[in-house]
């Protein structure tokens, strides 16, 4: 926490146990999201009664992102919801602080999609916001995390306060990662090019990760114990992972190559002037930003759109913002 806040009213039971989790999560977790979301799941069932688990990221204008969920003890499916006026995200959209349970008698809560089971309505609810700091203006409200129970009363202000300071630190997590991804974007483009998440790279950690399922599944065909029945599943699985690692490549050749074509066709100084198109930036911006005149910059214009065989530099910067996004 920051050094001019004061010190957080919690017991000391449960002081303890967050300190711990402090240092574990900045040792274990910087990377692994999964892990840091499940981990903070299982800390925070450690200071209060917890049945439902979510993590949730705001994208676009209307969509929510579930990335992680827990109900009862089961994996609750990623997914993705458009919200509504009335639900929590919406509450925290206008009000900007953890929403509780005790605040409307749960109608944000019930108004919006349910978390795992939905035959069963939980009593009690703590969501605590995640914010991503902004230049310009308040910091941005980005994602939440939400612990629910079946019991009514289940979350005191203890356990609010925990939740809130665990929140902290995911946010303080993403928050770094997010800080050196835009220090790795600033360098320039012709040094190490693009450096944003393509689908070359989901599949390719799709493809790894699907490897690693077989390869567990394999490993226990292996065993001496293992029944007929068991054995039998267990070669379905390697069967399904090996044609899911096949079709995972086989999709990649059925995407357009033609930005990518038309991209690498440019010399590494149009690459960093098509790099800024793709960022909205006007002729004398692009000259600030590069160090140039303008004479320079209109000549690189010209040549890149004689390369792409475009009359318009938004029509070259459409293409390359879909080469950064293949």
């Amino acid at each position: 926490m920051e050094a001019d806040k004061a010190p957080m009213r919690v017991d000391a039971e449960t002081a303890i146990i967050l300190r711990e989790a402090y240092h574990k999560i900045e040792a274990l977790f910087r990377s692994d999201h999964y892990g840091l979301y499940d981990y903070v799941r299982v800390v925070a069932g450690k200071i209060a009664h917890v049945d439902a688990f979510y993590v949730g990221f705001l994208q676009g204008s209307s969509r929510v992102r579930y990335p992680y969920g827990y109900d009862d003890g089961q994996y609750v499916n990623p997914d993705t919801h458009i919200f509504g006026p009335d639900g929590p995200t919406a509450w925290l959209l206008k009000h900007r602080q953890t929403y509780r349970f005790a605040y409307d008698n749960g109608f944000a809560l019930h108004a919006g999609v349910p978390v795992g089971d939905a035959g069963r309505r939980s009593e009690d609810a703590v969501t605590v916001p995640i914010f991503r700091p902004s230049k310009d203006g308040p910091d941005q409200l980005f994602g939440m995390l939400s612990m629910q129970s079946y019991t009514p009363r289940s979350y005191d202000d203890n356990a609010v306060r925990a939740f809130e300071w665990l929140c902290e630190v995911v946010e303080r997590v993403l928050t770094r990662e997010g800080e050196d991804r835009e220090a790795l974007r600033r360098l320039p483009a012709g040094d190490i090019g693009p450096n944003l998440l393509t689908s070359d790279h989901v599949m390719e950690y799709l493809t790894h990760r699907v490897a690693s399922i077989r390869e567990i599944a394999a490993e226990a065909l292996d065993e001496p114990d293992v029944s007929t029945a068991v054995h039998r599943h267990l070669e379905r699985i390697v069967d399904a992972a090996e044609h899911i690692q096949s079709e995972l490549i086989e999709m990649l050749m059925e995407t357009d190559e033609g930005p990518e074509r038309r991209f690498t066709s440019l010399t590494k100084a149009q690459q960093g002037v098509a790099l800024l198109l793709a960022d909205g930036l006007d002729n004398d911006q692009l000259a600030a930003e590069l160090g140039v005149s303008l004479n320079t910059v209109k000549t690189h214009l010209s040549a890149i759109l004689r390369k792409y065989g475009f009359r318009h530099r938004a029509q070259v910067a459409d293409d390359v913002r879909k080469y950064l996004a293949r």
